[in-house]
């Protein structure tokens, strides 16, 4: 039963202990190195030498961490992809498909600026035939997919967004947001930028979550049952 004074206040969490914060510093270092090393070399050409020196840590420090290349590999897949998956988190607690959509794109825009190595390593992966991801992709991404095509299925038998097919939906927004990291070069070079700042971003996600809602029918739909409900409130 909840408490009527509400909930208790978080306590400030504790400074990790010296050898546990090291611990994480050079976790968070390896991890970033890798994503670098991997995007821009591949998974075979790739070193753990390599990635310990991008790092600045000893070789048999990144191995006291990660065992081997392939776990390192997998958990930068891991982790790219989990922040995927919860940038959709509102796909399943919204009844509003412009808002859950919006909240989507700007989530995974802001992973493509702040993390483009991962996109590229994960489509990198995706392009050879996903030699390491394979299963993952077949159990673990089809069941997300799934559970959220379920949610624009909803959004469809409610009226809220045009009949649509919503794999070919989700595919079309992985498509646009990831173009952003993996083809950055190209999007550089197109508008004359040596890097995209982050106003740029935002206005890319808007124009993005602006074409797709307008194209699904969510906004017309949406403006209609907000008219509907107005007249009623005058009646």
């Amino acid at each position: 039963m909840p408490d009527p004074a509400g909930p208790a206040p978080e306590s400030p969490r504790q400074p990790l202990p010296r050898k546990a914060q090291i611990r994480e510093e050079n976790t968070v270092a390896i991890l970033a190195a890798a994503e670098e090393v991997f995007a821009e070399m591949g998974f075979r050409g790739a070193s753990t030498a390599a990635i310990a020196e991008r790092a600045g840590v000893p070789k048999a420090n990144l191995h006291y961490y990660f065992r081997t290349k392939n776990q390192l590999y997998a958990r930068v897949l891991e982790s790219i992809v989990t922040e995927w998956f919860e940038a959709a988190d509102r796909f399943g607690i919204s009844d509003d498909p412009v808002e859950a959509i919006d909240h989507y794109v700007r989530a995974k825009m802001e992973l493509s600026r702040t993390r483009p190595a991962a996109s590229k390593v994960f489509a990198n992966e995706i392009i050879h035939g996903a030699p390491q991801l394979m299963v993952y992709l077949r159990t673990t991404l089809r069941n997300w997919a799934a559970t959220r095509a379920a949610d624009i299925d909803r959004w469809v038998a409610q009226g809220r967004i045009d009949p649509v097919d919503p794999y070919h939906l989700l595919f079309m927004i992985w498509a646009v947001t990831q173009h952003y990291a993996d083809f950055s070069c190209q999007i550089q070079a197109v508008l004359d930028r040596d890097r995209l700042p982050r106003a740029e971003f935002d206005r890319a996600a808007e124009q993005i979550t602006r074409i797709i809602v307008k194209g699904i029918g969510a906004l017309d739909r949406r403006d209609a049952a907000d008219a509907g409900a107005s007249k009623g409130t005058a009646a």
